[in-house]
């Protein structure tokens, strides 16, 4: 048995106009106070494969267009949809009040494990924070819940793209096993 890559024919992917008019998981993903730009763009193409909904920038996190996040989107800040919102608090009052359920990606006291999540708690947004401080208290203290990624090195830490790609993925698989 042997390997090739598929091409994009193949691989069946959407232009961008049918991107934009496909459905998408019920899953958002919010950024907040994201000082790397690359990290930003790294979401953004994440944001894409995954197929989610909507992603909101928030705090000091850069918006597009700007080179560095472009660098590494490659087009994904041009598929997904996202918005800006300064304060993470006001979009957060929004999405509860639009029935989405918020839930950090942290290392905190009364956390899950990201894959105990259940296709009852959909729709839902994943905030994710600062690459150095993580997701503020003041924010953190607003969630519905807060979800662990397991870490079983000396670091106890992921880079936050990592860590978003690792969550989104497996919020998505909980969504698609529910279909």
């Amino acid at each position: 048995m042997g390997f090739r890559k598929l091409t994009g024919a193949e691989m069946k992917r959407l232009s961008p106009d049918e991107l934009h008019g496909s459905p998408k998981y019920p899953v958002y993903l919010m950024l907040h106070n994201i000082r790397s730009m690359w990290n930003v763009g790294s979401m953004f193409r994440t944001a894409d494969a995954a197929g989610i909904e909507k992603m909101i920038l928030t705090g000091y996190t850069a918006t597009p267009p700007r080179k560095e996040i472009d660098k590494t989107a490659l087009g994904a800040q041009d598929t997904v949809k996202w918005e800006y919102c300064a304060d993470p608090l006001d979009a957060i009052v929004r999405l509860k009040a639009e029935g989405i359920r918020v839930c950090g990606l942290e290392i905190a006291e009364n956390s899950r494990l990201y894959t105990a999540t259940e296709k009852k708690e959909f729709p839902i947004c994943l905030v994710v924070g600062n690459e150095v401080d993580g997701i503020d208290d003041e924010v953190l203290s607003c969630c519905d819940a807060v979800l662990e990624i397991p870490q079983y090195g000396a670091k106890h830490s992921l880079n936050v793209a990592v860590a978003a790609g690792v969550a989104l993925f497996e919020l998505v698989r909980v969504v698609r096993d529910g279909l």
